[in-house]
């Protein structure tokens, strides 16, 4: 996977490095995961994830949408409701992704061992 030597900005990587920056990105992986459990509405969505402000989980949720990933439910009703769910692709990125995630859950002991050690042999 190569980065071409163009200018203007993410459509020029990669097409595969571009889609795992989406999917592994830190709010595409809390949306994936959340979405997995199962379809949200975008406040809520916003609430079980926590921190993420109303325009950084826009963006997450329109490039996953046009990845694929994402389906988004626009019903006209007043007022509007609009929900959120995986698609099929969606739903193998976020399994993926779940396992990563237990991956670090279950080894970040390991991980915070490593660090020490680490900053041990930096230390002045």
């Amino acid at each position: 996977m190569a980065v071409s030597k163009g200018s203007s900005g993410g459509e020029d990587m990669c097409p595969y490095r571009l889609v795992l920056e989406h999917v592994t990105s830190r709010w595409g992986v809390l949306v994936l995961i959340a979405l997995e459990e199962r379809s949200y509405r975008f406040s809520e969505l916003r609430r079980e994830i926590g921190r993420v402000s109303e325009k950084m989980l826009t963006q997450t949720l329109q490039t996953l949408e046009r990845d694929g990933m994402v389906h988004r439910d626009a019903k006209p009703v007043i007022p509007p409701r609009v929900d959120y769910s995986l698609t099929g692709l969606g739903r193998e990125a976020a399994e993926q992704v779940r396992t990563l995630a237990t991956w670090t859950e279950r080894r970040m002991e390991a991980v915070a061992q490593a660090r020490s050690a680490y900053d041990e042999t930096r230390a002045p």
